[in-house]
């Protein structure tokens, strides 16, 4: 699925609140600029029987009181076995995901420090991290742009 369908499908399937789906049309050239980063357009994430995303906790080497939590996204099936030990155990599942969606859900994913999406399939060493918190300040900038009036140009008359 392109990047404009996965906006699409995001939009379609978006809560009839209102709110949503405006905030999804919103941070869409955002979400599809980081999108167009990455290598793959779809993503498995490893998923708990409840279908909650799986947080992998890490620990700094060099200081082992620094952790951060992450989710990996795993450009084939094959690679889940690379990090996790997810096909040992049956309650963990991997789910394909389009990548937009899988930012979407970033921006409310509060226990989440960053995704780190795996780019080469087989190898462990091309990553690409994106960290929550400087992916919502480029939602946020993207969401102020929209609100700030547009300046009137003064030979308007």
């Amino acid at each position: 699925m392109d990047l404009k369908a996965q906006i699409q499908s995001l939009i379609n399937n978006a809560p009839d609140d209102g709110v949503t789906p405006n905030l999804v049309s919103a941070i869409a050239p955002t979400l599809v600029a980081i999108a167009q980063k990455l290598r793959h357009s779809q993503y498995y994430i490893l998923q708990n029987a409840e279908g909650s995303w799986v947080l992998t906790t890490l620990s700094n080497r060099a200081n082992p009181g620094i952790e951060k939590r992450v989710i990996y996204a795993f450009p084939t099936i094959q690679d889940v076995t690379l990090i996790s030990t997810a096909g040992l155990d049956p309650q963990i599942s991997p789910n394909i995901t389009p990548v937009t969606h899988i930012l979407f859900q970033l921006v409310a994913l509060e226990p989440v420090d960053s995704i780190i999406f795996l780019e080469t399939p087989g190898q462990t060493t091309h990553t690409f991290e994106l960290l929550r918190t400087d992916f919502q300040k480029l939602i946020q900038q993207q969401l102020q742009q929209m609100r700030s009036p547009k300046p009137i140009p003064p030979d308007i008359a």
